[in-house]
């Protein structure tokens, strides 16, 4: 394979990553019209596209940008400039920021996916191809994440403390929340709610991910559904069954688990 991603006579090789298996096939029914495109693999999560792009070398990723876990943008953050293939976006929410990916990205894509979009994209793809190192579109994606606000999402430091802001998706904009506003998280299906003093967050994530986000320094898991900030914490009650009963400074009750209990008295020194 070339540096530039396959020769110009060779079928475009793409990989699908999006954890909506329905998003998935959608994408790969519109890409099968075509002749000069190859799928080479389908990935549920970001974990799993930066092992298909390792192994794969695919030239073209269409690449959900909010996903639970690692997400689109963290993928890219975590991939080698050097390996990275060119990228259409795919997402459920028009940001302000993804204006500015036309310049870094191939494209991207709102869902539902329109197929005059798509099409256009694919044949930028194929131009920048022909045009563009992998080296040079590698290197230029890990320019535009780099500099986007949301990379503020560190990974745990070592001390256990929270990374310095929270980028959370709110009506089309991106919200950079503190952690030290936040009082609460809840688990909700494949999302969490982030509870501040006087507003609530929802974002597309796990709740070991959202753990992991905050650190351990002033934060705890009290239930496979609840994370709390240990210095909103005003009340314990025990209840018969081992649990306790948890009430925040807001006036949330929630409930501690038994398997938290022991770790939950510890850090309160209780």
């Amino acid at each position: 394979m070339s540096d530039g991603g396959g020769r110009d006579g060779d079928p475009m090789r793409v990989l699908i990553v999006d954890d909506e298996a329905l998003a998935r096939r959608g994408i790969r029914a519109r890409l099968s019209r075509r002749a000069d495109v190859q799928v080479v693999g389908e990935c549920e999560n970001g974990r799993a596209a930066l092992e298909a792009i390792e192994q794969l070398h695919p030239d073209l990723v269409f690449l959900d940008v909010q996903m639970p876990g690692l997400d689109g943008l963290d993928t890219i953050a975590r991939t080698d400039p050097g390996k990275m293939p060119m990228v259409i976006f795919v997402t459920a929410h028009e940001q302000y920021a993804l204006r500015a990916f036309d310049a870094s990205a191939i494209d991207y894509l709102l869902k539902p996916i329109d197929d005059e979009r798509l099409e256009r994209g694919l044949n930028r793809a194929l131009a920048r191809r022909r045009e563009q190192s992998r080296a040079a579109w590698g290197a230029s994606l890990a320019k535009l994440v780099s500099a986007a606000p949301w990379t503020e999402r560190e990974a745990p430091r070592k001390d256990g403390s929270a990374a310095n802001r929270l980028a959370v998706r709110d009506r089309g904009r991106i919200t950079l929340v503190d952690p030290t506003e936040i009082v609460w998280v809840a688990a909700d299906g494949d999302y969490v709610t982030v509870h501040t003093r006087d507003r609530h967050h929802s974002l597309r994530d796990t709740m070991q991910a959202m753990a992991e986000r905050l650190g351990t320094a002033h934060f705890l898991r009290i239930h496979r559904s609840a994370i709390v900030n240990l210095s909103q914490v005003r009340e314990l009650e025990p209840l018969a069954n081992g649990e306790l009963i948890v009430t925040l400074h807001t006036g949330a009750r929630l409930r501690a688990s038994r398997s938290y209990v022991a770790e939950l008295r510890r850090r309160l020194d209780t």
